[in-house]
């Protein structure tokens, strides 16, 4: 079946709550030592997976482009199907302590990376997988051992899930992020670093995962000298 054309929303739909607040707005995040600490962790980061499961069908929706293969669509309807289990699994989880996805507030940063990407799939690649969810692969072990050291070892295991999730997602941004450069004949490490500075504020964060962002195939020379300058 061919892949057709399609004009997405600006915004996707989103329930009544949480309330969005500016992101210097939002509450210092508690002690993940406490109920409500963990609490606050495991909604922050529902509030993540239900932007990645629109990140993801935006994607598919928004650069709906004849050229390109049928494969890039089934990855990103694969990634937004492992999104949804992840944001389905801390939901339940935030319901095992009497909590709800929506109690708190949260932030619209990522959908705007995804707003400020939107006529650039490129860009969108760039930002989204491979500086966003990279990321995650940077700091998820450490919030994972912090549940563990907590005695939460289901929460933990969920972030262990996630993590092991998230470097395919990874992968997957990296093969087309490449795939798009050689069909421009762009270098890809510099192509990626030109796309972080027009698009991302700020420099990248180290440490660097290296041994997860490796498993994805993501080359150190692409983003190290973007946490240098």
């Amino acid at each position: 079946m061919a892949i057709g054309a399609a004009a997405p929303p600006d915004r996707p739909a989103r329930p009544e709550r949480p309330v969005l607040l500016p992101p210097r707005e939002m509450p210092r995040r508690r002690n993940f030592g406490s109920p409500a600490g963990r609490i606050a962790l495991l909604h922050a980061l529902a509030h993540i997976e239900l932007n990645a499961i629109d990140l993801a069908w935006d994607i598919v929706g928004r650069f709906s482009a004849p050229e390109l293969p049928r494969r890039f669509f089934d990855d990103w309807t694969g990634i937004a199907a492992e999104e949804a289990e992840h944001f389905a699994l801390l939901a339940a989880r935030l319901e095992g302590f009497g909590a709800r996805y929506g109690d708190l507030p949260a932030h619209d940063g990522l959908w705007e990376a995804a707003a400020a990407t939107r006529h650039d799939l490129l860009a969108r690649l760039a930002i989204v997988p491979l500086v966003l969810e990279a990321r995650g692969l940077d700091v998820t072990p450490e919030m994972a051992d912090r549940l563990h050291r907590a005695g939460d070892d289901d929460s933990a295991t969920i972030l262990g899930r996630i993590f092991r999730d998230e470097i395919g997602h990874v992968a997957v941004g990296v093969r087309w992020f490449k795939y798009l450069c050689r069909a421009g004949g762009h270098d890809p490490g510099l192509a990626f670093q030109a796309c972080v500075r027009a698009h991302f504020k700020g420099r990248l964060k180290p440490p660097f995962n290296r041994a997860a962002r490796d498993k994805a195939g993501f080359p150190a020379e692409y983003y190290e000298p973007l946490a240098t300058g």
